[in-house]
């Protein structure tokens, strides 16, 4: 395994560590009043617009996904569409998924949503921009030993992170402690943005330490 690429891995998810500070540092200087905590519709909105176009830039800059075959601009279309739509698919099934584990269903819809987006950031977009609209290679790259490439494994611990930041996220929400940051879905979108943030620098230090006994195969 080069240890080039390995840096290169790490420069990139160093860059997406950045830009997900920002969206939590550069508008308070545009937007009088603005924090996290107090706006946090607003920084889900940011945040999950900046890391998306950041990370989009990052990958067609990167190519980790480069294919030797050239696509058509008609194909191009279409697979830049199918990307919107499993996107927004995400997005419902990840609704869905979190009223499902308690979340109010009628009340406080759009914060439920908005969070929704947001794991689906940073989860099905790395899925989308690494592997493309491809339910099959999804499916093996989370199974066991399914990655072929550093940044295979590099997306298995970031969308693994980002979902159990958000797990344990929500466990400080029923207790009486009556803090600002308990309010619906504050504890459990900053569970997963540290989660993600833990996960991209989580992800090439491990592959660094266990450079020697990965093999990875193409399929």
């Amino acid at each position: 395994m080069r240890e080039a690429e390995i840096r290169r891995l790490l420069a990139a998810n160093l860059l997406c560590v950045l830009s997900v500070t920002l969206t939590a540092v550069l508008p308070a200087f545009f937007w009088d009043g603005f924090t996290v905590l107090g706006t946090h519709l607003a920084w889900l909105c940011i945040c999950s617009v900046c890391v998306s176009t950041f990370n989009i830039i990052l990958h067609l800059a990167l190519k980790p996904n480069l294919s030797p075959k050239r696509s058509s601009f008609a194909h191009k279309i279409s697979r830049f569409l199918k990307c919107c739509i499993y996107f927004f698919m995400s997005c419902i099934l990840f609704h869905a998924i979190i009223v499902l584990y308690g979340a109010p269903l009628i009340e406080s819809v759009t914060e439920t949503f908005l969070f929704a987006v947001l794991l689906s950031t940073f989860t099905t977009l790395q899925c989308l921009c690494t592997l493309g609209p491809n339910i099959q290679a999804w499916i093996r790259v989370f199974s066991k030993n399914g990655a072929t490439s550093i940044w295979e494994s590099s997306l298995q611990i970031t969308a693994m992170c980002s979902i159990f930041g958000a797990w344990f996220g929500a466990f400080p929400i029923p207790l009486d402690w009556d803090r600002p940051w308990q309010v619906w879905p504050i504890s459990c979108s900053l569970g997963a943005t540290f989660g993600y943030v833990a996960g991209l620098i989580i992800a090439p230090l491990w592959i660094h330490w266990n450079r020697k006994q990965l093999t990875y195969k193409s399929r």
